[in-house]
């Protein structure tokens, strides 16, 4: 089966990058450690623009993607992270190869 593949482009509000981050890689952390059906999930920033980052989250299947929104690591991160971007941009993909 095909893995299920999300990448989030995020710009970040200038003034509120370190208190974003310290969310976003707590989240991170908690769904590589705590959801079996969680491969992998990289933050990815902009050398030259710390405001943009970029995510690459890769889940067994749709299923254990939708298991990961419903966690309470994930919950907090929407309610207490979101409203500290400019945008968010999300696109899913099925990974074929490897």
């Amino acid at each position: 089966m095909s893995k299920f593949v999300l990448t989030v482009g995020l710009v970040v509000k200038s003034d509120q990058v370190d208190r974003f981050m310290s969310m976003l890689l707590e989240n991170a952390k908690a769904a590589r450690e705590t959801e079996p059906g969680c491969r992998q999930f990289d933050v990815l920033v902009d050398p030259k623009d710390r405001t943009r980052v970029m995510l690459y989250e890769v889940y067994e299947d749709e299923p254990a993607f939708q298991t990961h929104q419903q966690t309470p690591h994930f919950k907090r991160y929407i309610a207490e992270a979101i409203p500290l971007l400019q945008s968010r941009d999300r696109f899913f993909f099925r990974r074929v190869a490897p």
